[in-house]
């Protein structure tokens, strides 16, 4: 339930307004109004389904950071992989190119990014290990309108179970 006050809110997740792409990507949380965006901020928070990527590998002209906040995911970055697990902190300065694949469980993966204006530049590569996990954009491009032109549109979906509840290997 939202609780709005002036030039405040308060907003808990299970209650953000959830997004998806069809079942390509994982879905994401807004707590920003449609028709009131952040003007200094992006802040999404994604549960990604294993194997889901958040989004299609890219580098913006603006920091980006996320924390994973439950489960595991794996990291692309500037063509490298790495898994990272709760509580995993990673900064990306701009340039960097980068995505995050859930794992072996559903994740949520928080993401705070700058917002200008205009909008950071973003660049879509053409990149063999993306395209492993379903994260490549149908061809090398700085429009995100072609980038995603082979994934449905976001739609309004329901919020995924929260908290997030999984089993890691050995627990």
């Amino acid at each position: 339930m939202l609780e709005e006050r002036a030039g405040w809110f308060v907003v808990n997740v299970k209650d953000a307004r959830w997004t998806a792409r069809g079942d390509h990507f994982g879905k994401m949380g807004l707590f920003e109004k449609p028709d009131e965006p952040f003007p200094e901020i992006g802040i999404h928070v994604f549960v990604l389904e294993p194997g889901k990527p958040n989004c299609r590998y890219h580098r913006e002209d603006a920091q980006e950071d996320l924390l994973v906040l439950s489960g595991r995911c794996r990291l692309l970055v500037n063509g490298e992989q790495r898994i990272l697990e709760t509580w995993d902190f990673v900064h990306f300065s701009a340039g960097v190119t980068h995505v995050v694949v859930g794992l072996d469980a559903p994740c949520a993966v928080l993401f705070v990014g700058h917002r200008a204006d205009p909008e950071p530049a973003l660049f879509y590569p053409a990149s063999e290990i993306a395209r492993r996990y379903g994260a490549e954009a149908p061809e090398p491009t700085s429009d995100p309108k072609v980038a995603y032109s082979d994934a449905p549109r976001r739609t309004t979906v329901e919020a995924p179970p929260w908290p997030l509840t999984h089993r890691l290997r050995g627990a």
